[in-house]
């Protein structure tokens, strides 16, 4: 199924240049002429859409590179609903990684990021369940506070909202949201308490980026009445940066590993169309922008400042751009003096970044270690260096309220180094997803932090630097960083976090219990500084016996881990229970368990969790023992089967033969594989074969995209985009004397109950008539869906489709997802 005001003004205007332990920025000149072109543009652009992969890089990348505007992204959800191409992430996993991939892309295209707080909650059909479950008044709150924030002279809607129930509910619903915004964000009325930290704003006008996708093909769309429709050549060629829109749109665009969608860059003419929908009517059709003011002349005492910069930027020196600084502090000056709130910190901090950048100071705080603890000692690393010409001071280096470094002149080209020892107040929290930190709803996430609404990210510790340059002061304010010499990547940049002193993972996420047999539970302890000593429990219902009561633990570095075992005997009746871990060190509890991201293409990411596990008792039988499994595009039902009792071998799909198969009872098969694994074309014959002389293959859902093997089943079968997005939706049996219902567990309505998110997905829309169907559901409105399930004897073997969303309900610990599972392992047997 589907803090006062000029901080948070000043927030927006660092999104793009605080991205949190990324290795520093070090421009050239024609990325600080760039800074200057966008410098002297005053104007903006909001692009408004559902998922972190539904914005269009060619256009936000062609606004912020062509037309200089800041851009930004509000993307409603953090994509929590989605599928992993390169990982087990799911749900809240899912979400930290796709925002961090979303921010990886804005630093290539220019842009900004935003959040509203809405959960992914999945497949949606219909905007108003999408409405209901988010709490739509939640959500329009955010957007409006994000206008307001933001302050667009111009928004940009992904998504048509006059076409519900044709696209995900979530797409329409982002453009609802946006269209009611319009016309609310200026209404003092409307939610007023925002007014405490921002100020009310009209955009100018609103535009749907439309395409011949949204007319069905594009015979239609060419056939169409443009009358309405502005467009726009985004193929242009930015001889600065050396590559054209498109390719810097494309390796934006392939920053979303997760779901693949690695783009091949294009070179060329390329025309976007919007259509106008509200606000002030285009009279030429050449520009968003027509009407508006984006000079310095927008702002009161604009004009003088404009006076000096389009001389800079009329007159760059591109190979001594230091000869600039005098005029840039004059304008820095001005700039500070400025009346509007909103432009002066905007621009005071473009103009910051443009001056450092002109004398090639560089400054960084780097810490001693990657994370410490509330009240832990760190050593910080400090450099400043000018690398230009230009007197500057160093007054201070400020964290917190300690000054570590004063009053040092920076000599032209000679670094000033300096390690001084600095503690974390006891009182600061731990490093975290600011959304996670929190129970939510289904639908919302919990921001107790009202100031957090919209941020990408959490902050991060930082250093103030304040220097003086041409005799003006100026604060840089920097992350502090962790980094380190890889010997085969060289320096490498890593966040700098604080972290519980121990956490506490219960190793299984779900454990099952068939019988009232005692099991043994792991709990992995970790420790998070030296010298760590205490106590690690696991905590359940009375009713569920645990032995011991406690285990000790004792560790003298940091880092170091151990695993403990409890026995745990369950009550005699089928039950379910939430059992926690945690530690207890001198009184004080710590019930978090720690979850590292770590790739490539995006920071590291350290995300704390409550330690808990879901433990069932419950009735199941299984046939068969050992079972072969294809992983696909990243799931955890192996681990799942393994909590089933089942040996699984998880098959390398390039050494599958006739021989390393033949002992299993059952070869599985991940979700996608046939989208993802190429070497499945050569193997299918094997794995068919392999059915036919008695085997059962179990082929879990896999999309309309391209099939690596398009006879991946037997007989006839079509995938389609049907699914059954209710998680709640009657299920019916079609064939109820059907073995798969019956053997070894009996399955009823019951074993459908507790699903989450969807109860599947991706069903085929036409199959041969060898399949048996064996259950039907439907979504409210809608006529039957019979194919979740399709059954079909081959040879002497089994072949089974299934769209039902196994991969999803199985790591959840839904008993009856067990059940059926264990059911269509069994058939034959």
């Amino acid at each position: 199924m589907k803090k006062n005001y000029t901080l948070l003004t000043l927030f927006f205007s660092i999104i793009s240049l605080s991205v949190g332990a990324q290795q520093p920025q070090k421009p050239s000149t024609s990325d600080i002429y760039h800074q200057i072109e966008k410098l002297n543009f005053l104007g903006s652009v909001l692009y408004v859409a559902a998922h972190p992969d539904d914005e269009n890089t060619k256009l936000i990348s062609y606004l912020s590179n062509e037309t200089k505007a800041r851009t930004a992204y509000l993307s409603l959800t953090r994509g929590d609903g989605g599928q992993n191409l390169i990982g087990t992430e799911l749900r809240e996993l899912l979400g930290v990684l796709r925002t961090q991939e979303l921010l990886a892309a804005r630093r290539i295209d220019g842009g900004e990021q935003l959040f509203s707080r809405a959960n992914d909650f999945g497949y949606s059909k219909e905007p108003e369940e999408t409405f209901e479950i988010w709490n739509k008044e939640e959500i329009l709150s955010d957007v409006i506070l994000a206008i307001r924030k933001f302050k667009p002279d111009v928004i940009i809607n992904r998504f048509n909202h006059r076409t519900p129930g044709t696209t995900h509910g979530h797409h329409t619903a982002s453009a609802m949201l946006s269209m009611e915004a319009f016309e609310k964000t200026n209404n003092p009325t409307i939610y007023p308490e925002q007014l405490q930290t921002t100020t009310v704003w009209q955009p100018k006008r609103l535009f749907f980026n439309t395409s011949w996708w949204f007319y069905g093909s594009e015979e239609n769309f060419k056939k169409a009445d443009k009358t309405n429709l502005l467009s726009v050549n985004t193929g242009v060629y930015y001889p600065l940066k050396g590559k054209s829109n498109g390719e810097i749109a494309a390796l934006s665009r392939s920053q979303h590993q997760c779901q693949g969608f690695g783009t091949t860059g294009t070179r060329g003419d390329e025309t976007e169309y919007l259509e106008f929908l509200k606000g002030q009517p285009l009279q030429d059709k050449k520009s968003i922008f027509e009407g508006i003011d984006t000079s310095w002349s927008r702002v009161k005492g604009g004009e003088a400042i404009g006076t000096i910069l389009y001389e800079i930027q009329k007159n760059f020196n591109f190979k001594n751009p230091e000869v600039h600084l005098p005029k840039l502090m004059e304008a820095y000056k001005l700039i500070s003096q400025l009346d509007d709130e909103h432009w002066r910190n905007l621009k005071k901090k473009e103009i910051e970044t443009i001056i450092t950048a002109c004398c090639g100071l560089y400054l960084e705080g780097v810490a001693s270690v990657q994370y410490t603890n509330p009240n832990g000692e760190i050593v910080l690393k400090l450099e400043a260096t000018n690398r230009s010409n230009e007197p500057i001071q160093l007054e201070s280096v400020q964290f917190l309220n300690n000054t570590l470094v004063a009053d040092k002149e920076l000599e032209p080209n000679v670094p000033l180094k300096s390690e001084k020892s600095v503690t974390i107040p006891a009182s600061q929290t731990y490093s975290n997803p600011y959304w996670l930190n929190e129970t939510g709803t289904l639908g919302l996430f919990a921001v107790q932090n009202k100031a957090d609404i919209g941020k990408p990210e959490s902050d991060y510790l930082k250093l103030n630097w304040n220097i003086r340059i041409c005799d003006v002061p100026i604060t840089i304010q920097k992350d502090i960083v962790y980094k380190f010499n890889n010997p085969s990547k060289g320096e490498t940049y890593q966040p700098f976090t604080i972290l519980p002193e121990v956490t506490t993972e219960i190793l299984n996420k779900v454990e099952l219990f068939p019988n009232n047999r005692k099991h043994k539970i792991s709990v992995k302890v970790r420790s998070g500084k030296e010298n760590t000593k205490g106590e690690v429990v696991l905590d359940l219902p009375a009713d569920w016996k645990v032995y011991p009561k406690a285990v000790p633990f004792e560790f003298q570095y940091k880092g170091a881990e151990k695993t403990v075992t409890f026995e745990v005997t369950p009550p005699s009746y089928p039950t379910e229970a939430i059992a926690k871990s945690f530690a207890l060190i001198d009184g004080n509890k710590f019930d978090k368990k720690l979850v590292t991201i770590d790739y490539s293409h995006i920071p590291l990411q350290q995300i704390l969790l409550p330690s808990e596990a879901k433990f069932n008792k419950i009735e199941i039988e299984t046939r068969g023992s050992n079972i072969g499994y294809i992983m696909g595009a990243g799931d955890e039902v192996p681990e799942s089967l393994r909590q089933m009792d089942y040996t699984v071998t998880v098959l390398e799909p390039e050494k599958i033969t006739s021989e390393s198969l033949q002992n299993f009872d059952a070869v599985l098969v991940g979700i996608r594989a046939y989208n993802t694994i190429d070497a499945l074309k050569y193997k299918q014959k094997t794995l068919l074969d392999y059915v036919k002389n008695g085997g059962t293959m179990i082929v879990q859902y896999n999309t309309t995209a391209k099939l690596v093997a398009p006879d991946m089943a037997p007989y006839e079968l079509k995938i389609s985009s049907e699914r059954v997005t209710e998680e709640t939706a009657k299920v019916t049996f079609t064939n109820p004397k059907h073995p798969v219902l019956n053997f070894p567990n009996k399955i009823t309505e019951k074993d459908f109950e507790c699903w989450i998110q969807e109860q599947g997905l991706y069903y085929p829309s036409k199959w041969g008539k060898e399949f048996e169907t064996v259950i039907s559901a439907h979504d409210k409105g809608e006529t039957p869906k019979e194919s979740s399930l399709l059954i079909a004897k081959y040879g002497k073997g089994h072949y089974i489709y299934t769209g039902l969303s196994f991969f999803r309900e199985l790591p959840e610990g839904v008993p009856g997802a067990f059940r059926l599972m264990a059911n269509l392992i069994a058939i034959g047997k």
